[in-house]
């Protein structure tokens, strides 16, 4: 996908992918720590054993223009290159707005095989 990208001048990377079920309780505690409260959290990234990241499937992509991981994303080029031409690649993006999951609107966030 990112060579795609780049023949029509959208630069994309990937800002993470496998992640262990360590990693995923490392973040949560790193949340807490923070101040965050847990119901909050859980909006914000699956419990340790539930992410995406730990089947290998799921990458999060991020681009020049714009700070990681964060919904101002969906505003770039890139998302909207990833919108139209991640299904050919068989990715499908995860967390739109009101998924059934609960989780806050991930544009950043895509997984293979598309299973939307």
């Amino acid at each position: 996908m990112k060579t795609a990208a780049a023949t029509v001048g959208v630069s994309i990377f990937l800002v993470s992918a496998f992640r262990s079920v360590a990693r995923q309780s490392e973040i949560i505690r790193e949340k807490r720590n923070a101040g965050t409260g847990i119901d909050e959290i859980l909006t914000l990234c699956a419990p340790p054993g539930f992410s995406e990241h730990h089947t290998g499937r799921a990458v999060d992509i991020a681009c020049p223009d714009c700070p990681e991981l964060e919904v101002d994303f969906e505003n770039t080029d890139a998302f909207q290159w990833l919108t139209v031409n991640a299904p050919r690649f068989g990715f499908g993006l995860s967390y739109p707005r009101g998924n059934a999951m609960g989780y806050q609107f991930e544009p950043w966030h895509w997984c293979y095989p598309n299973h939307l």
